[in-house]
């Protein structure tokens, strides 16, 4: 996990996201524990409430789970929820602006669809 935070968002948002980018890439398994509030504070030098807030966020949306005096876990189908979530995230923060230009200024969904073949074609 990396130490830096960006300013751009609350640090209890990207504690979360990097949690979920580990499930995703493998580096936290099904049923694996996670660091703890307190380890999480102490790593990242943040307040413990931050991180709690952080990992909250993930128990509610079902990619962790709590097992009450042995720490938290990550749910079997964490990896598939995640996934979903930033499927989500990523047609509201690109396809969609993507699309309503395209129509704003008449380029039809088939180009669209030819560069990004090209693209894909080119190593982009």
């Amino acid at each position: 996990m990396s130490s830096r935070f960006r300013d751009d968002q609350p640090i209890f948002q990207q504690i979360a996201e990097m949690i979920e980018s580990n499930i995703i890439e493998g580096s936290i398994n099904i049923n694996d524990r996670i660091p703890s509030t307190n380890e999480l504070a102490k790593h990242y030098q943040i307040n413990p409430a931050t991180a709690a807030k952080g990992i909250n966020l993930l128990v509610d949306e079902g990619v962790i789970y709590k097992k009450r005096g042995v720490g938290m876990f990550v749910t079997e189908n964490a990896r598939d929820v995640v996934i979903k979530k930033r499927k989500d995230i990523f047609y509201e923060q690109y396809i969609s602006p993507l699309l309503n230009e395209a129509n704003r200024i008449e380029i039809s969904t088939q180009q669209i669809m030819n560069w990004i073949k090209e693209g894909k074609e080119n190593g982009n």
